[in-house]
């Protein structure tokens, strides 16, 4: 008996030492994780997806060996509001770090999915894109909770303690915007046997530059493949989930920065070892595709669950994988506002077959003139190519004022050219989509029903956040704005006495969509005038928009002399400078009568001048 007791005891004490000893598996361990993205590429652009100008090896792998999202969605076309929307695991409107290059400061209590792995113990590592569009109140930076950041380097899990798990994201700048400017290279495809959107004319500039993006994504697919083998080289591969999307679609003009499905429509891959199968996607295995929708908003949410971290009540998300995973979402949201220098405001709800666009600033079109866009051979030449009169109905709408509405059935129409939005066979649909996006709107506290010069007067003023002005329903009451800006983009002359009236709202909010409402009634504003007349001495994106209103309406001596005296008193009006380039040939004659000393030597006037000089010449 005396034996056995000490036989026990032995073996009891032999299986403590070996626990200690020997590394757990499976659900006990921490999962090392490598998040792979890649810059301005759609599905369109990866062969697993159905692509056909670029060849991708190394992602097809991985999608054999993992599992192939179907419907995963960006939910800001752009780099920098995404990325604000995947430190925070916030929709970037929440917090107004929706315009690009905005850096607005964001509420303390707000945590980072990377500062909540680091509480868990989790080497994080950055290599190499922290351009986050924010700033922490009292100093807090997500870029302080990176343990490494900086470098092209994927093997940076070097760095961590021995045993220490890992969370690295690795960035791949090969398929970037830049990687399309200029002509052909050695390492380009061939433009003959380029496959052209339908929106896109095919024009010798437009097959180059589809060859060479063709070759930069190629590029990128080799540099994935780099990564992994670090991976492998290390004895990790079978220890880290891997995980490959793009940060937005792309790259030539009308994908990224636009939320049409070559924008937003992004791929997503998610390689999980056999000894975490317990977090395979429910009833799938590896080699399956997943039909579920997953947002951009969803993977912070997600990867803080994976790996036990703390999930705070920021996280808007739903989780998508893991025993914690949420139920899939039946829509995904989508918004945009000002991408570089221009002027847009634009929300989309989707699911995975259809979409409607709700475009809150229809009289400015898609193709307005980005000088970082338009160093692309391929988008200059598809403007001069319009210009001359050369494109169709289709080619040619990328640079003609938009629809309040747009409506699209991705199935049969992936590239978004064909606006339904006036079937009867989808009204009920549209209807439906329509709901949830004020209903989303109003869940995640829309900061652009506002214009951006005027949300950052009221705030400063304020002194507060976006987050908290926007909570505020006395000071940014959302329902009534949204009431208000449907009546100005329905462009019905019934409004015209509510829109009038509503110049003289205490509100500027209700004041400026007044003015867009006036704006595109165009001729039937006319009875307005002396109402828009007396908002010019108003603030922010007000005044110049309701010059343009007049103009359109009727009284055009009025306001050329309104708008030559104020850009040449102030040149860097930035929405006057806008309106004057939206009004293509009909500025020319305010422009050309600016003082050449009143010019600036560089900027968004210089930009509009220059182009309507060159107009002029053809």
């Amino acid at each position: 008996m005396t034996s056995r007791i000490r036989l026990s005891a032995k073996l009891s004490f032999l299986a403590f030492f070996l626990a200690i000893l020997l590394p757990v598996t499976g659900k006990d361990e921490k999962t090392n994780i490598l998040w792979i993205t890649s810059e301005d590429n759609s599905v369109e652009w990866i062969s697993c997806y159905g692509a056909k100008n670029a060849k991708t090896p190394h992602i097809d792998q991985l999608a054999k060996e993992g599992f192939r999202y179907l419907y995963c969605f960006d939910n800001g076309a752009v780099c920098a509001p995404t990325r604000s929307s995947w430190i925070t695991g916030m929709h970037a409107i929440s917090n107004g770090t929706q315009p690009m290059r905005s850096g607005f400061a964001i509420p303390s209590f707000i945590s980072f999915y990377n500062e909540q792995l680091q509480k868990v113990g989790y080497f994080t590592s950055n290599c190499s894109k922290t351009d986050y569009n924010l700033r922490g109140l009292n100093g807090r930076n997500p870029k302080d909770f990176w343990n490494y950041s900086g470098g092209d380097y994927a093997g940076t899990w070097k760095k961590r303690k021995e045993g220490q798990p890992f969370f690295t994201v690795f960035n791949i700048g090969h398929s970037h915007e830049s990687r399309a400017f200029g002509g052909l290279s050695q390492e380009s495809k061939s433009p003959a046997k380029m496959i052209l959107a339908p929106y896109h004319p095919d024009i010798p500039e437009m097959r180059e530059t589809y060859a060479k993006y063709g070759g930069a994504v190629e590029n990128m697919d080799r540099t994935v493949g780099e990564a992994i083998q670090r991976l492998k080289d290390d004895g990790l591969y079978e220890d880290t989930i891997i995980v490959y999307n793009s940060d937005h679609g792309g790259v030539i003009a009308r994908s990224k920065r636009f939320l049409y499905s070559s924008g937003i429509h992004c791929p997503l891959i998610v390689r999980i070892p056999e000894k975490w199968k317990h977090l395979y996607p429910k009833g799938k295995t590896p080699g399956s595709s997943v039909d579920r929708i997953v947002s951009f908003i969803d993977m912070p949410k997600t990867w803080l669950s994976l790996t036990g971290a703390k999930i705070t009540k920021n996280f808007q998300g739903r989780i998508f994988l893991g025993p914690g995973a949420e139920p899939a979402a039946q829509y995904h949201f989508s918004w945009r506002e000002r991408a570089d220098e221009r002027f847009d405001n634009v929300r989309v709800m989707r699911d995975e077959q259809f979409a409607y666009h709700k475009n809150y600033a229809p009289f400015a079109p898609n193709g307005q003139y980005l000088a970082y866009m338009h160093k692309m051979k391929a988008t200059a030449a598809w403007e001069r190519h319009h210009q001359a009169g050369k494109t169709d109905a289709v080619t040619g709408r990328f640079f003609e004022p938009r629809p309040s509405e747009e409506f699209y059935d991705n199935f049969k129409d992936f590239h978004n050219v064909d606006n339904q939005i006036d079937d009867p066979l989808h009204q009920t649909k549209i209807k439906e989509l329509k709901k949830e996006l004020r209903r989303q709107q109003l869940k995640y506290f829309d900061s652009g029903l506002m214009p951006e010069e005027m949300r950052n007067r009221i705030i400063k003023e304020k002194k507060t956040t976006v987050y908290a002005f926007v909570r505020d329903p006395k000071l940014y009451p959302l329902a009534k704005y949204l009431d208000y800006a449907d009546l100005a983009l329905a462009r019905n002359k019934e409004n015209l006495k509510t829109l009038t009236q509503g110049l003289k709202a205490n509100d500027p909010a209700i004041r400026y969509w007044s003015v867009v409402g006036l704006l595109l009634l165009e001729k039937g504003a006319k009875p307005a005038i002396p109402s828009l007349k007396k908002v010019l001495e108003d603030q922010d994106e007000i005044p110049p928009l309701a010059a343009w209103a007049i103009y359109k309406a009727g009284d055009k001596t009025f306001a050329e002399k309104w708008m030559l005296e104020t850009i040449t008193n102030n040149s860097g009006n930035k929405m006057l400078a806008n309106v004057l380039d939206w009004m293509g040939e009909n500025s020319h004659a305010i422009l050309e009568k600016i003082p050449a000393g009143k010019l600036p030597q560089k900027g968004l006037l210089k930009d509009v001048v220059n182009r309507a000089e060159a107009r002029k010449r053809g």
